[in-house]
C-alpha cells in the first residue's frame, strides 16, 4: 500500500524514526494532565471520583509502562484501574461494559480519531460505550486545540536532529494526529529537518517504521528514538535500534545523542552495551504496577 512513507525518497542509506509527544516537545503532562484527564472526568461521568480518575490516567499515561500508549487501549487501561478502586465502587460507581470498546480496539486496523468517528457515522446504533468513547476522543481533541500552544522543543532536539539529518533520512513517527503534529513542528521551525511527519491516521508505530523501511534500509542502518515502551516495542518489532529519551532526564538524553549515540549509530557501534545501558536507565524509571495497589 502506497504512503507519503513508503513513497519517500531514499537520501540516505541510514533512517531515523523520531516520536514527538514527549520526545521532541515537552508537551506530555501537559496534554494528559490539561487535555485528556479533563475530558475522563467529564464525559465518562467519574466527576464525583475526579481524584482516582486522575491517578489512573496519569498512571497509564505518563509513568508506567504504558506511557505513550495509543489513545483507546490507554483508555481501557485507565477506566478498569479506576472502577477496580475500592473508593470508587464504595461510591456506587459500576464499570461500564468495556467489551464492544475492546473489541473495536482489537479489530480496527488503525486506532485513530479519524477511525472512531467514520465508525460512529456508518454505525449510529452502535453501543453507547462506543459512542461515548468518540465523544470523549472529540473532547480531547477539542481540548488540545484550545490548549496546547506555544510548545517548544527540548534543549538540544535542534542541534541533535541536525546531526542526524546529515548522514540519515529523519521522518516522524508518532500516534499523535496529524493535524497537531504538523501545528506543533511547523510553529517551531522543525519540519525542514524531517522528510515526512506521519501520524496515528498511517498507523502504529511499527507499522509506520516498516512503511519507511520499504527495502530501502538495512535494519542495523535505523534507529527509532522515543520516550515510551511503546516506540521501543516498535523498534523491536521492525528488527531495528532503539534510542531512549527518558522521561524526566530529557535534556541529558538529547545531549547523550549529540555527543555519543549518533556518532555510535553512524559507525555501526550503537547496538550492544551502549543501547543495552541505555534501555535499563530507561525501563528504570516505568513501574509496572499502579503505587496504590
Amino acid at each position: 500500500m502506497s504512503s507519503i512513507l513508503t513513497d519517500m525518497k531514499k537520501k540516505h542509506d541510514f533512517l531515523v524514526c523520531v516520536d514527538s509527544d514527549g520526545c521532541v516537545f515537552d508537551n506530555m503532562e501537559l496534554k494528559h494532565k490539561e487535555c485528556f484527564c479533563p475530558a475522563t472526568v467529564n464525559v465518562w461521568g467519574l466527576q464525583g471520583v475526579s481524584r482516582y480518575a486522575r491517578e489512573a490516567a496519569e498512571f497509564v499515561n505518563l509513568y508506567s509502562s504504558t506511557r505513550g500508549s495509543n489513545r483507546f487501549p490507554a483508555l481501557i487501561r485507565t477506566l478498569e484501574l479506576v472502577y477496580a478502586r475500592t473508593e470508587v465502587s464504595s461510591r456506587g460507581y459500576v464499570i461500564p461494559d468495556l467489551g464492544p470498546l475492546k473489541e473495536w480496539v482489537a479489530n480496527t486496523p488503525v486506532l485513530s480519531a479519524v477511525a472512531i468517528e467514520e465508525y460512529e457515522k456508518e454505525h449510529p446504533d452502535m453501543p453507547e460505550v462506543l459512542a461515548t468513547a468518540a465523544r470523549w476522543s472529540r473532547e480531547v481533541d477539542e481540548n488540545i486545540s484550545r490548549i496546547v500552544h506555544g510548545i517548544t522543543p527540548f534543549p538540544h532536539v535542534k542541534e541533535a536532529l541536525k546531526i542526524l539529518g546529515a548522514f540519515a533520512d529523519v521522518v516522524v513517527v508518532s500516534a499523535t494526529p496529524h493535524e497537531a503534529l504538523l501545528r506543533e513542528w511547523e510553529s517551531c521551525g522543525l519540519t525542514s529537518y524531517v522528510s515526512v511527519v506521519a501520524g496515528q491516521e498511517l498507523g502504529t508505530k511499527a507499522q509506520c517504521i516498516r512503511q519507511a523501511m520499504a527495502g530501502k534500509y538495512d535494519a542495523e542502518h535505523v534507529l527509532k528514538i522515543g520516550d515510551a515502551p511503546g516506540d521501543y516495542n516498535a523498534a523491536v518489532s521492525n528488527g531495528v535500534l532503539f534510542c531512549p529519551i527518558i522521561p524526566g532526564k530529557e535534556d541529558e538524553s538529547w545531549q547523550r545523542i549529540i555527543e555519543r549515540d549518533s556518532i555510535l549509530f553512524k559507525e555501526l557501534k550503537y547496538k550492544g552495551s551502549v543501547m543495552d545501558s541505555n534501555l535499563k536507565d530507561f525501563f528504570g524509571v516505568l513501574l509496572d504496577t499502579p503505587p496504590w495497589s
